[in-house]
C-alpha cells in the first residue's frame, strides 16, 4: 500500500522532469536545426519578410531551383569560395594547438601538482591572471612585431599566439585532475625503479587518460571557435572557418551571401556535435572523477 502511494506522489515529478528536459532539449535544438533546414532554402525563402511560412514551404525555392530544397548554399560556400580550404586551415591549427597544449600542459601541470614549494601556487595565479585577460588586448601585442618581421598571416604564427592564450587554462585544469591522483603512485613506482619521468609516463598518464581527453576536447574547442585571434593574425588566404563564416556576412562597404555563410555555419557546427558525442563518455569520467579510478 505504501509503495503504492510512493509511486502516486513520485509520478508527477517524473512527468514534470521529463517535461522539463523536453522543453530544454527543444529550446537548445531548435536554432541548429532551423539554420539547417534554411541552409537548403534560398535567402527570399528563410529571410522572408513576406510570411515567415516561406522558409518551411520554399515557395521561392521551388520557383527559383525547381524544388523545395537546394544544396546551392553548401556549393556556393564550399566550391565557389573555397570554405575547404579555412577547414583545412583549422584543422591543421587545432591539430597543432591541442598537442602543443597537452604537451606542455601534462609536464607542467605535473611537476607544479607535485611540487612542494611556495612559487608553484603564485605561478598558478599568474596563469590565471593571464588567462582573464581579454584576448584582443593580448594580440595586440604581437601585431607590431608580427608585421616588421614578416610573421603576420602565417598558420605556425596563429599557433603559437593561440597555445600562449590558452595555456594557462590547461595548466589549471590538469593540474586539477593531477591534484587528484595520489603521489603514492609516484613513489611506488620510484621503488620500483623506474625514474620521476617513466612514473609520469607509464604510471600516472594512464590514470590520468580521462582528464587529458577533457581537456584536450576544450582546448580544441577554444581553437576551433576562436574569432579575436584568428581575425587579426591570419591573412585572407589563411583564414580559418569562423572568420571566413564573417566573411560571408559582408561589411558596409561589400556585399555578402547570407546563404554561404548559413550553409558554412551548419558544416562548422556538426563536427563538433559528433566529437562530443564520440567523447561523451571521457568527458563525463573527466570531469565527475577527475581521472581517478578505483
Amino acid at each position: 500500500m505504501s509503495s503504492t502511494v510512493v509511486e502516486h506522489k513520485s509520478f508527477p515529478v517524473r512527468f514534470f522532469s521529463y517535461l522539463f528536459i523536453l522543453i530544454w532539449l527543444f529550446i537548445a535544438a531548435f536554432p541548429f536545426v532551423w539554420t539547417f533546414w534554411g541552409s537548403f532554402k534560398v535567402e527570399l525563402d528563410f529571410f522572408s519578410k513576406e510570411n515567415w511560412a516561406n522558409a518551411i514551404t520554399g515557395v521561392r525555392t521551388i520557383g527559383d531551383t525547381g524544388s523545395a530544397f537546394t544544396g546551392d548554399g553548401y556549393y556556393g560556400a564550399w566550391v565557389k569560395e573555397e570554405f575547404w580550404k579555412s577547414a583545412l586551415n583549422t584543422a591543421i591549427v587545432c591539430f597543432f594547438v591541442v598537442c602543443t597544449s597537452l604537451t606542455i600542459g601534462t609536464l607542467g601541470a605535473y611537476a607544479l601538482s607535485r611540487s612542494g614549494f611556495r612559487y608553484a601556487f603564485w605561478l598558478l595565479i599568474l596563469a590565471l591572471v593571464f588567462r582573464a585577460m581579454p584576448p584582443i588586448t593580448l594580440v595586440a601585442g604581437y601585431m607590431l612585431p608580427f608585421f616588421e618581421w614578416g610573421l603576420w598571416g602565417h598558420l605556425w604564427t596563429t599557433i603559437i599566439v593561440l597555445v600562449a592564450i590558452n595555456q594557462p587554462f590547461t595548466l589549471w585544469m590538469l593540474h586539477s585532475f593531477f591534484k587528484k591522483i595520489p603521489k603514492d603512485l609516484d613513489e611506488s613506482a620510484m621503488v620500483d625503479g623506474c625514474t620521476s619521468f617513466q612514473a609520469f609516463r607509464y604510471v600516472i598518464l594512464p590514470v590520468m587518460w580521462p582528464g587529458v581527453i577533457t581537456t584536450g576536447l576544450f582546448s580544441f574547442l577554444l581553437a576551433y571557435n576562436d574569432f579575436a585571434v584568428t581575425a587579426m593574425l591570419l591573412s585572407k588566404e589563411n583564414q580559418t572557418m569562423v572568420p571566413k563564416i564573417a566573411g560571408f556576412l559582408g561589411t558596409t562597404q561589400t556585399e555578402g551571401n547570407v546563404m554561404f555563410a548559413v550553409a558554412a555555419v551548419v558544416s562548422a557546427t556538426a563536427p563538433l556535435f559528433i566529437l562530443v558525442m564520440f567523447f561523451q563518455r571521457q568527458i563525463v569520467s573527466g570531469l565527475t572523477a577527475g581521472a581517478v579510478k578505483g
